[in-house]
């Protein structure tokens, strides 16, 4: 049943129109990945159905007495408040008996891996304020959780931890994401708002996979339908223009129909500019040499922290370098190295003679807020010099996204999304032999991103990259870089390879949280509540989890075998028993929830 419905919903800011007439709803239970392009209002509209805002026109049906949670962006927790506290103020204007909130309050606490709850809410680092933000949402037990960009400034490890919670929990959530691999394993309907679509939007049921193929399916349908009723339209006007004499009733309903389909194509053509994607086209140099930079032995301490040592490595040509880690591990350090900003304390940095490469901060330090836009894109006159030819400034500007009333915008009152397509255009102005990009997927939405890809993939030169995106460092990389704590690194296939290595690092410190959590000194078998065989289950329900874990990577790594895509037994057989495997996983958590529950009523 639908819980939550939106009618014939508008909402204007300005003289930017972000939805008109939209019509959508949300049932129970269900996990939606709400999609679309930045500025299309998908923050907007999750506020609006969370009550915080209000359209300006529409109406927002909720169902009696259903449970709404909010998860905004930015977590922000009352000064002074603990852990414990601040689930507990998630509670507030719930009706429940006394010893419920302690019960609930306790049981999430395990659930999100807090070792204690009088533990500062403003100490906690970045993933830990996260997890506790997602915490005080679900201790009311809400009907449907509407998350903001949860995975926005979480390293890869906190991606993985939410992704596994999400999966695991029975929560129903509309979440809006531009984390691909994110929404391919958590969200079963994908909705994506765009005003290029009759209605406002495209809904698909099944994973992020399954809607883009029928994504595809549908603009190419789209498309030819459109040049089909072009077709017809010129036919009518070639007919309107014959002005036949005999203006009868005939005559007049067919101009009528004409005159509708004109106005149906200009429609249909209204709504496919929409769509207008970014353009970028990095230029190599074209240079023979084949290895451009070279690192011997590199090591590098920052503020007492040993972030690599002996590092080597080789960046050649044609190679897409990934560098993969968690907050604070180094990637941003080992990267400048490798551009030669940054001095190593040992080893050396050779570079090929005249090395030509150009940078993508992620701090954006490039920019000066004060600029203007049109003096950002174009720093003299109005027309850029691009590859020896002359662009005007409107035309250039419209290629990364930017309207002609926009020039006059200081840099510093773009949105983040803005700023990188503003580094972008600086960085392809001239020919290079290295692009070094950290984290340029900050802030961009998914058809962006996809467009960065293919001129990354394109670009007759190397790549260093820094970023969080799984989808984009498995499907771009060549090789991974992964940093481990202590100075330790090594060299992986994919993304999922390092994150197996960084979970199975000896002496293992947590990375989220802040502070070491203590461990129980009692052997947990020995606690009240649990019958003899109940407590023989819970002291090996650990190591069946992760042994079923194992089995489920596996598995999810057979699915993936490329020997298998055209062979279509072995992929069914894969995918089944992928799904297994991924079934028994969730029976696991089920089972150590139930048994964890028993021990915490004792």
């Amino acid at each position: 049943m639908a819980i939550l419905a939106v009618r014939e919903l508008g909402k204007t800011y300005g003289t930017h129109t972000l939805f008109e007439g939209l019509s959508i709803a949300f049932h129970a239970g269900e996990r939606v990945g709400l999609i679309g392009p930045n500025g299309a209002g998908k923050s907007t509209l999750l506020r609006i159905l969370a009550g915080l805002d209000a359209p300006d026109h529409g109406v927002v049906e909720r169902a009696k007495d259903v449970r709404i949670a909010y998860l905004p962006q930015s977590d922000a927790f009352p000064e002074g408040a603990t852990v414990g506290e601040t689930l507990r103020s998630g509670l507030a204007g719930l009706d429940l008996e006394d010893y419920e909130a302690p019960r609930r309050v306790q049981a999430l606490l395990r659930r999100l891996g807090f070792s204690s709850a009088e533990k500062s809410a403003e100490e906690l680092s970045g993933g830990w304020k996260k997890r506790l933000a997602l915490g005080r949402c679900l201790v009311s037990d809400p009907h449907l959780l509407l998350m903001d960009e949860p995975t926005n400034h979480l390293d890869l490890e906190g991606i993985r931890w939410l992704e596994q919670f999400l999966v695991r929990s029975e929560a129903g959530f509309v979440v809006t994401s531009h984390d691909r691999t994110f929404l391919e394993t958590v969200c079963q309907r994908i909705v994506e708002i765009d005003r290029r679509y009759v209605g406002g939007f495209f809904s698909v049921a099944g994973r992020y996979s399954d809607f883009l193929e029928k994504r595809e399916s549908f603009l190419a349908i789209d498309a030819a339908e459109r040049q089909a009723l072009a077709g017809e339209v010129r036919r009518e006007i070639a007919w309107l223009r014959r002005a036949p004499s005999a203006r009868g009733t005939k005559a007049a309903a067919r101009a009528d129909a004409a005159k509708g389909k004109i106005d149906q194509l200009a429609e249909s053509r209204r709504r496919g500019a929409e769509s207008g994607a970014i353009q970028i086209d990095f230029s190599g140099r074209g240079r023979r040499t084949q290895e451009l930079i070279t690192a011997t032995g590199i090591s590098k301490t920052l503020g007492g922290r040993r972030l690599f040592d002996g590092l080597h490595v080789v960046v050649r040509r044609d190679d897409r370098l990934g560098i993969a880690g968690n907050n604070a591990s180094g990637k941003t350090t080992l990267l400048r190295t490798l551009a030669g900003l940054v001095d190593p304390d040992a080893g050396r940095i050779r570079h090929a003679s005249d090395l030509k490469y150009a940078l993508f901060d992620q701090g954006r330090a490039q920019l000066d807020p004060d600029e203007r836009l049109r003096r950002a894109l174009c720093p003299s006159g109005d027309t850029v010099s691009y590859l020896g030819r002359a662009t005007h400034i409107i035309p250039w500007a419209k290629r990364f996204g930017f309207r002609a009333e926009q020039l006059e915008t200081p840099v510093g009152e773009l949105s983040g999304g803005e700023q990188a397509r503003v580094l972008m255009a600086l960085m392809i102005r001239e020919p290079v032999d290295v692009l070094f990009l950290d984290e340029p997927t900050n802030d961009l939405d998914i058809s962006s991103i996809e467009v960065l890809e293919s001129a990354l993939t394109e670009f007759p030169g190397a790549v260093v990259l820094i970023s969080h995106d799984r989808y984009m460092l498995d499907r771009l990389c060549t090789g991974l870089l992964g940093l481990h704590d202590e100075g330790r690194w090594g060299a992986y296939g994919s993304v999922e390879q390092w994150l197996d290595a960084e979970a199975r690092r000896p002496a293992r410190a947590p990375s989220l949280e802040a502070a070491t959590p203590r461990r129980d000194t009692e052997p947990r078998a020995r606690r009240a509540g649990l019958s003899y065989l109940e407590k023989r289950e819970w002291e090996e329900i650990e190591e069946r989890i992760v042994a079923a874990e194992s089995e489920a990577a596996n598995r999810r790594a057979e699915l993936d075998d490329p020997s298998k895509a055209s062979d279509h037994e072995a992929l069914q057989a894969a995918f089944e028993a992928h799904r297994v495997a991924e079934a028994e996983v969730r029976a696991l958590y089920a089972r150590w929830q139930e048994l964890d529950a028993k021990r915490g009523d004792a």
